[in-house]
């Protein structure tokens, strides 16, 4: 299966999605804020990143910015996972090159159904 590296500051949804992944045979691979996702990004090449907006330092919208314009991780898609709901942050999401953009809390079918539209292509 996929290796999906999670990006989120929270103990609770880190351990729900990676509860999620694993259950369907995903690796997991984690990090707690937007400097250390953008890292281990360029240094693992997760199939995907799920990435959380609100965390301190980096946030989630300058770490997929970072991502989805350096060339050397250009092609790993990432989906925006945050509680920030509104039309505003999903279009700026979506600008910063995020293939998708879900609220929490997410369920596990419409996360896995997403991750399967961006791992698909």
């Amino acid at each position: 299966m996929a290796r999906i590296l999670i990006v989120d500051d929270s103990p609770t949804e880190m351990y729900k999605l990676t509860a999620m992944l694993e259950k369907h045979g995903h690796q997991v691979l984690k990090a707690e804020n937007g400097a250390d996702g953008v890292a281990l990004a360029r240094q693992e090449k997760p199939d995907a990143v799920l990435m959380d907006i609100v965390m301190p330092g980096l946030n989630g919208f300058q770490a997929t910015r970072q991502l989805t314009k350096d060339a050397e991780t250009s092609h790993i898609p990432v989906i925006i996972i945050t509680t920030k709901d509104q039309e505003t942050d999903k279009v700026w999401g979506k600008r910063q090159g995020a293939k998708d953009y879900l609220t929490k809390p997410v369920d596990e079918a419409t996360l896995l159904k997403t991750l399967n539209a961006v791992l698909a292509g």
